[in-house]
This record gives C-alpha cells, structure tokens and sequence, in this order.
C-alpha cells in the first residue's frame, strides 16, 4: 500500500511542477506540411543568391530554394535580387548593363565573408541544371517591366523540364504572373502581395486566385482572415519577414502553406517550436 502511494505521490507531483512551468504563454507545435522555402538560399549562412548559398539549402532540408531573376545585356537570365550588382559583388552598375561575360568577372562572395572569394554569379540555367532535381525552385522575376522578354525566356528555359511540378515563379507583378501562367498554363505562378495593398477585397482575391496557385504576403501585414480567404478559393499562401523574430510562430497561428526564410534550419527539427499565443 505504502508503495502505491508512492507511486501516486510522484505522479501527482510532476503534474503540479508541469503546471508551475506553465505560464499560459505558449505551446509546443508540429507542423509537418508548413513548406520551407530557403530565401534567396540560406542567405543567412552564404552569400544570397549563390550556388553556396543554394547547396546550403539542400543541406538544411529545405522544400525549395527562392532566387531573383533579371535579364543582362545580351539577354541571359541572371540570378541576383537588386538591379545593381553593387550591394553583393564588388562591382558596380546595372546588371542590365554588362553582359553575361562581363558579369563574371566580378566576385559575388567577398561582400558576405572572405570565406566565400571567388564565388560567381550565377544564371537560372545553370540553376536548373544543377538543383533541378534536387530541391523546389521559387523564382522570383524581378521589375518585369523593366525586363521586357523575361517572361518568354524563362517560359523557353522551363518548357526543355517535362515535370513542372517542384517549380513556381511569382512577382509583384501582377500581370507579368498572368501572362506566365497564359504561356506555360501547367506552371504554378504565384503573386507577391505589397505591405500597403495587403487587403484584399474579395473580387480581388477573386481575379488573383483565377490564375495564381500562391498568394504570398509579409507576414506582418497578414492575418488569419485573409490567409482563409486565399485557401478557400484553393490556392495557398506563403509568407515572409525581413526581421520578424515571430515569423515562425505567426505563420502557424494564421495556418499558411509555408515560410520563405534566410533561416529555413527549423526545417530541420521536424517544425517543433514555440507558438505565442
């Protein structure tokens, strides 16, 4: 008897020290269908937009990578997220400027970590090659309008792929997505949400859901309401943060489709974490 006691003592007991422990403030979460898209790479660990940035990807366990695409002077599909080459090599300019052999000769490594000299800027071609069949691939056209025939050239470089299905392409631009999902009707496109146009009217969400199978916002400009309206017109919605700390824990309580992340490593701890209630 004494021992049965005992027994129901230290039960009783670690249930009142888990009570103690919990301040109603937060839980723990699994949540194994979140998408994690590695943004730009894992540039949080490499230099954005490099191949060392897109094997750290790979390396983490990430869904997809996120790349920038712009056109060169001659017309190659050039993978970097500003216009200018001055922020992440040690060049300057326009990319739009320079053609493609001109382009590598600047170092897109150095501005991150000496550790990285040496590394060349990359095209969406050799994107392809390379990680194709390893990982997803989110490709960002960047300023279509400003890229006149960005459209045509990654629809060209994409139809030599029969398997569409780990890729998407998105934009701010509306119609420049609506034109890449009219070209290549079996790519899924995806529109970029600004901050200020953050709400949609449903008639608006009507139109972009018709055509785009992502709807993707900054997390912090979102809420609950308008991540169900997406869904429920069947398409889905991934979101992102430039210094967010609740990224992780805001996209599970709104219950979106994915994270794109210059972190994308909770990826690998099975998406255990803290959600703030």
């Amino acid at each position: 008897m004494r021992k049965h006691n005992l027994v129901w003592i230290a039960i009783v007991g670690a249930c009142l020290l888990l009570l103690v422990g919990y301040n109603g403030q937060t839980k723990r979460v699994h949540q194994p269908n979140m998408m994690s898209i590695a943004h730009r790479g894992a540039s949080g660990f490499a230099p954005e937009n490099t191949r060392s940035a897109f094997l750290k990807s790979v390396e983490l366990q990430a869904d997809y990578l996120e790349c920038d695409v712009h056109l060169s002077k001659d017309g190659e599909l050039i993978i970097m997220h500003d216009e200018r080459i001055d922020r992440t090599t040690n060049g300057s300019g326009f990319i739009s400027d320079y053609t493609l052999a001109e382009l590598r000769e600047f170092d897109a490594g150095i501005t991150f970590s000496e550790e990285f000299k040496g590394e060349s800027i990359m095209t969406l071609n050799e994107l392809l090659d390379e990680f194709f069949d390893q990982i997803g691939l989110l490709i960002e056209l960047k300023n279509p309008e400003k890229n006149p025939g960005i459209e045509e050239s990654v629809v060209s470089l994409l139809s030599k792929y029969d398997d569409l299905s780990s890729i998407i392409v998105q934009s701010f631009d509306i119609e420049s997505m609506r034109k890449m999902q009219s070209l290549l009707p079996e790519l899924n496109v995806a529109v970029l949400v600004r901050p200020a146009e953050s709400f949609l009217s449903d008639s608006k969400l009507d139109d972009l859901t018709s055509f785009a199978s992502f709807v993707n916002f900054n997390v912090s400009f979102v809420n609950k309401s308008m991540v169900n309206k997406v869904q429920q017109r069947g398409s889905k919605v991934l979101v992102w943060s430039k210094s967010d700390k609740k990224l992780v824990s805001k996209a599970h309580k709104y219950g979106v489709d994915g994270i794109i992340s210059d972190y994308p490593s909770w990826r690998i701890s099975e998406q255990i974490y803290l959600v703030q209630e």
